[in-house]
Formats: structure tokens, sequence, C-alpha cells
């Protein structure tokens, strides 16, 4: 019976973690969340871009109907029939802050601090044979990878 007793004592229970493994699994989700950050901003960047891409398609209907019944495109959202500028805005905390029509050249997207104040996209029409084909731009400093397929 001692020899029992004795084994139990000697034997070294052992539960948890250790400091090194610990840390180590903090920085494994530290590399992590260093690389899906970043991919996540862009990601949220270019569905905000995208519903600007969706907002203006209404503005572009408008247009095309505008120059199929007039022969020529309208000078303002007034006279395509849309609301004013800053009423084509997005409802999800403003990243559309207006979409503005300006006769000839087009299509105005101008985006809030969700994307990037300053930035914005144009899509400027033209007339061929009954139909409107659209360009897309944007200013220089915008970043090419939150661009929609068609903008690129």
């Amino acid at each position: 019976m001692r020899n029992v007793f004795c084994s139990r004592l000697s034997r070294k229970i052992q539960s948890g973690f250790t400091l090194i493994e610990l840390m180590i699994v903090v920085a494994i989700i530290g590399i992590l969340a260093a690389i899906a950050l970043p991919a996540y901003q862009d990601y949220t960047k270019r569905s905000y871009v995208a519903e600007g891409l969706s907002l203006a398609q209404t503005a572009k209907t408008a247009l095309a109907e505008y120059y199929a019944s007039h022969g020529t495109f309208p000078v303002d959202n007034s006279s395509a029939g849309l609301p004013a500028p800053a009423s084509l805005s997005s409802v999800n905390n403003n990243p559309v802050r207006s979409i503005s029509v300006n006769g000839s050249t087009g299509i105005t997207v101008e985006f809030g601090s969700k994307v990037g104040t300053g930035l914005s996209m144009y899509f400027a029409p033209a007339a061929n044979n009954g139909t409107v084909n659209w360009t897309c731009t944007t200013n220089p400093s915008f970043p090419t990878r939150w661009l929609p397929s068609t903008c690129r």
C-alpha cells in the first residue's frame, strides 16, 4: 500500500497551457488580423463604390430617355426629371454624397468620407445611332482596386 501512495505523490499533474504556447497563439491571431483588416476595408470601400454605380444607373436611364425624346442631353438634374443631386445620395451613412447631371459632360457621382472625401466617378455619354454609350472615368487619386470592372 505504501508503494501505491508514493507513486501517486511523485507523479506531476500538468494541466493548462504554458506561457509560451499562449504567446504563440496571440502572435498568430495578431498576424491574421493584420492581414484581414486591410482586405476587409478594401471590400467595404468596393461595396460603397458599387452602390454609387448602382445609384448612377437611375441617372443613366433618365439621360438616355431624355436623349431619345429631345435629341440632346439634359443640362441638370431637374431637366432630366431627377431630384436634386444631394437627394440621390445613399442611405448607408452617406458613402455617396450626391449624383449630379451636368449637360453633355454626363453624370458625376461624388463620394463622402466613407469612401474618401474628394473622390468622384464620372460617366460621360456618347450618342451612337440612337443608343447612348457610357465612358467611366475617375479623378486621378481614386484607387483602382476599388473600381468595378466596368470602370477599370
